[in-house]
């Protein structure tokens, strides 16, 4: 299956990987905990449940125990997918924040113990495990925890996004306990280590996640809500399951690209690409202004529906259907003016209903998944008997009516989205990019890279990216090409051009299956924007 250009034209320090059995995260230790696993005779989702496990350790400034997740994963036969978002406890309603907060506040506010949902990740991990692990569960904890005991040295990017949050969160609860050891963030090349981590992981390895909403784990962490003026409960923590879901699709090009259903928004890069497909886009330069511009527009076009509409399913008021019809998706397509960039409004429906890694075997299974505190160490609260960093996935919801308003038991409009390509019904691509509304950006702009203009993974993975805000205003990464940026700016986009692509432009992990898994196997590409690794055998 090898249509790519294997030129890369982009400046980067990576290589693709070529290998039978491969795996790709962006934290090397992480990536070598999932290719042990591998070597032992597990599979993808054993693998990618030790490299999940790991990357709570290794780059908690975005994930921890605490965390959501999803995943997409083929299993031999079909396409599978699972939701670990978790809800909010039964205690949030708009009342309960109105109380707190005021009237005035439009969210639950961005950190604190009452901006954490229940946390779905472990769920997660032990219902994968149970479906389709080779291995037991027990296993593929052991390197996170001996990861966690030992500590490890302190990468680079991890320790600039590290020493950015301390100011914020600081003095929340639990957190310079467990994330400041010597009362400052650790430096480049200093030891970190993590036991009150390493004995929460030991306690869900023994108890196959049990310990983790029934047991212990489970009452230090409404204790430590109770303490902290929060209302999760044992009960809420009790009474969570993960929701194995069917993805959602989209042809483009010849293939088809999923996404998990809503809460989640991967339904924008779906619409996306959806309206980006009515143009002509291999017949434009790769780099050039008009590419990027129709990218952009309708980028934009599919964010204005997805803000307004998207929510939990059961309390939308359009279906998944509906956002991803094609004649209103060409609709959509021609109100893009390719001389000027515009703000768009939500359209009209008739009324009717951030860590990211991949893992594939020679057996032919491949997992899309990611995980994810929301914004860097999420709600900044950390229980710290166990080092559960708590996410704050209830900052995504809305005080106000309509369909994200907060109610007891609802999930909130999610940003993680893991990705999956096929074609003609076979696997072809697991994938995905992290950074919050960068990742339906980040899955358009790889996937038209790839599929139109025939870069390889890793080649899509390195070139400079931009980023939509709201209104016109857009970033865009510095080495994009200077006379793209001055045609884009003519063109009325408000450009930004930004130096630190870790903040903006997210980072993504790409494993493409290159034709028979036990023969040719797969290439697999790491985001030279974090401090990853793709490895395989």
């Amino acid at each position: 299956m090898n249509h790519f250009d294997f030129h890369n034209p982009y400046p980067t320090t990576r290589i693709p990987v070529f290998a039978r059995n491969v795996v790709s995260t962006s934290h090397p230790l992480a990536a070598q905990a999932g290719l042990r696993i591998l070597w032992q005779g597990g599979n993808a989702v054993d693998a990618a449940i030790a490299c999940a496990a790991a990357m709570t350790i290794c780059e908690p400034v975005s994930n921890g125990l605490g965390s959501d997740a999803f995943a997409i994963l083929w299993d031999g036969k079909q396409l599978q997918g699972i939701n670990g978002s978790g809800p909010a406890p039964a205690g949030w309603t708009p009342q309960y924040f109105e109380k707190k907060y005021g009237a005035a506040a439009a969210t639950p506010p961005k950190r604190g113990i009452d901006s954490a949902t229940i946390p779905g990740a472990v769920g997660m991990w032990t219902a994968l495990s149970e479906r389709y692990g080779k291995l037991p569960f027990a296993d593929l904890l052991q390197p996170a925890i001996e990861i966690a005991e030992r500590g490890y040295l302190m990468p680079v990017v991890v320790q600039q996004k590290w020493e950015a949050a301390r100011p914020e969160l600081s003095a929340l609860p639990g957190f310079a306990q467990s994330f400041l050891p010597r009362g400052r963030s650790p430096n480049v090349g200093e030891l970190f280590q993590f036991p009150a981590a390493a004995r929460a992981l030991r306690c869900i390895a023994e108890t196959k996640g049990k310990a983790f909403y029934e047991g212990e784990i489970a009452e230090a962490l409404a204790r430590f809500s109770a303490q902290n003026g929060g209302v999760h409960t044992l009960k809420d923590l009790a009474a969570y399951q993960p929701e194995w879901v069917t993805p959602i699709a989209r042809d483009y090009r010849g293939y088809t690209l999923h996404e998990i259903p809503p809460n989640g928004q991967g339904i924008a890069a779906l619409m996306a690409l959806g309206i980006a497909e009515k143009f002509d886009l291999a017949s434009m330069k790769v780099d050039g202004a008009d590419s990027q511009h129709v990218q952009i527009e309708a980028m934009k076009l599919a964010f204005a529906d997805v803000y307004k509409q998207v929510a939990e399913r059961s309390a939308m008021e359009v279906t998944t259907e509906q956002l991803l019809d094609d004649a209103y998706l060409a609709s959509r397509a021609r109100l893009i003016d390719m001389k000027k960039a515009q703000a768009f409004g939500a359209g009209n429906f008739v009324k009717g209903g951030t860590i990211y890694l991949t893992a594939a075997d020679q057996d032919g299974m491949m997992v899309s998944f990611i995980q994810s505190n929301y914004m860097g160490f999420g709600s900044g609260c950390v229980e710290p008997e166990f080092g559960v960093s708590l996410q704050n996935r209830g900052h995504g919801f809305s005080l106000k009516p309509g369909p994200n308003q907060v109610a007891p038991g609802k999930r909130p409009f999610h940003t993680i989205i893991p990705a999956f390509l096929t074609k003609g019904g076979q696997p072809v691509m697991s994938f995905g990019v992290m950074g919050g509304n960068m990742q339906p950006q980040g899955h358009l702009q790889t996937t038209v890279r790839m599929l139109d203009y025939k870069q390889s993974p890793q080649a899509a993975c390195d070139a400079p990216r931009w980023r939509f805000n709201s209104g016109l205003e857009i970033n865009v990464e510095q080495q994009m090409d200077k006379a793209t940026v001055q045609e884009l700016s003519a063109r009325g986009h408000q450009v930004e051009v930004i130096n630190d692509s870790y903040q903006d432009f997210g980072a993504g992990q790409f494993i493409w299956r290159m034709g028979q898994p036990d023969k040719e196997g797969y290439v697999a590409a790491s985001d030279s924007r974090r401090d990853g690794l793709a490895a395989g055998f």
